[in-house]
């Protein structure tokens, strides 16, 4: 029989922790946020629908999307044992510079539209975390801006080719005279991909008042107040604005750009030169060939084609082909430090994320990117402890095993759901 007795007061009060409460609401509602998944649900409560649908969705099915996420979850790990993991490396070699961790952040467009903050939240967490940091084309700074709230980081400038050559050559140079020493050259977006959330929502630049929207602003009023009491919305980089995104994708993107439009701007760049959005191996060979610095393998966040390659299945015959020839970067679908981990493991140089920054910052401006990278730098230097890795450089295809629902031919591969790409 268990001996009872009454409870002690001293021992019930040594119990009794309470922690101080936070008056900074927003320092509450991040420090809260343990994972990418916690960002994205703060964001969608504190963003209008609209502003919160275009980072959040995809084209069509969203099919390309969803592939992208599930592959990295169907990932098993393969850890050492009884090896020092008391001291973790995670700076790697990227384009000609380091980086504290092995992940940037992706270019965006319409930044200032999910949280005012913006490009300039971006890029000033980018600096002080030693990530690079990567500006669109459409993004909603200029060029110099993010230049100066990351003067001394890493700034990479991601280049759509305009209808009108010249536009795309200014922005060439002066990203070139702003000092930001890498160009992604972006070779997915001949005309905007179906992206039927903007549709339904009405999705428009600048954001339009219709009784739906305003509806949907009566719980997220500090939206509004921060939309209607800062700097217009605007393209830093294009003069036209007004529209639909697929409107004004259309109207600026040249479907006929081809290699000599590559090689145009290759000649124009003094930096190192990777080109985005490639999504077979006979392209990332060519592209070898060529000699360019870098490839990302990127299905566009499953914004364009939907149905597309999933970069991550793509990455180990890829690494195979021209591992040793160019640097690879992924993209696409990225929401773990995990998944990280197991793209490095596979033969990706880099990675880049672009939902999960977003989600950081409209969850809480600068803070809420802050967030986002801590929270990933924690996973990737946990992940890389329980394999008992202590750098970067230890990660190979012995660590991940990718578990297959399908096989490459489409047909369902139920008698051998594991496959060993290593």
């Amino acid at each position: 029989m268990v001996k009872r007795q009454l409870p002690n007061p001293s021992e019930i009060l040594e119990l009794m922790k309470f922690k101080k409460f936070e008056l900074n609401s927003r320092k509450r509602r991040l420090d809260a946020a343990l994972t990418i998944e916690d960002l994205r649900q703060i964001a969608k409560r504190r963003t209008p629908a609209a502003a919160f649908d275009y980072t959040d969705g995809a084209a069509e099915g969203e099919i390309s999307m969803e592939r992208s996420v599930q592959s990295f979850q169907d990932v098993e790990f393969h850890p050492s044992i009884l090896n020092d993991v008391s001291h973790v490396d995670t700076t790697t070699q990227i384009l000609g510079g380091s980086s504290a961790m092995p992940f940037g952040i992706a270019p965006t467009g319409f930044t200032r539209l999910m949280q005012t903050e913006g490009e300039i939240a971006g890029a000033s967490a980018a600096g002080a975390a030693g990530i690079p940091f990567t500006l669109s084309t459409l993004g909603t700074t200029s060029i110099e801006d993010v230049k100066k709230v990351n003067p001394e980081g890493r700034n990479w400038f991601q280049l759509y080719v305009m209808r009108e050559r010249e536009i795309s050559y200014g922005l060439v140079e002066r990203a070139a005279a702003a000092g930001y020493d890498t160009l992604f050259f972006t070779v997915d977006t001949p005309i905007a991909g179906a992206r039927l959330r903007d549709t339904r929502n009405g999705f428009a630049i600048p954001p339009q008042l219709t009784p739906k929207t305003i509806l949907n602003a009566i719980p997220r009023p500090w939206w509004w107040w921060d939309f209607l009491t800062t700097q217009k919305l605007e393209f830093a980089s294009l003069s036209e604005t007004g529209g639909t995104v697929g409107e004004l994708l259309n109207s600026a993107m040249d479907p006929s750009i081809d290699f000599d439009d590559l090689a145009e701007i290759r000649k124009m760049w003094p930096g190192k030169f990777a080109v985005k959005g490639v999504q077979t191996v006979a392209d990332a060979k060519k592209l070898a060939d060529l000699g360019v610095d870098s490839i990302v393998l990127s299905n566009h966040g499953g914004r364009q084609l939907d149905r597309a390659p999933v970069p991550f299945e793509l990455l180990p015959e890829v690494a195979r082909e021209i591992g040793k020839d160019v640097e690879i970067i992924i993209d696409t679908g990225i929401r773990n430090g995990a998944d990280i981990v197991a793209s490095l493991a596979l033969g990706a140089d880099f990675t880049l994320i672009g939902r999960a920054y977003l989600f950081g910052l409209m969850a809480g401006g600068r803070a809420g990117v802050d967030r986002t990278i801590a929270i990933l730098s924690e996973q990737i230097e946990r992940t890389m402890k329980l394999l008992q890795v202590s750098s970067v450089a230890e990660l190979n295809p012995s660590h991940v095993t990718q578990l297959r629902r399908f096989s490459r031919d489409g047909q369902l591969d139920g008698a051998n759901p594991r496959t060993d790409l290593s």
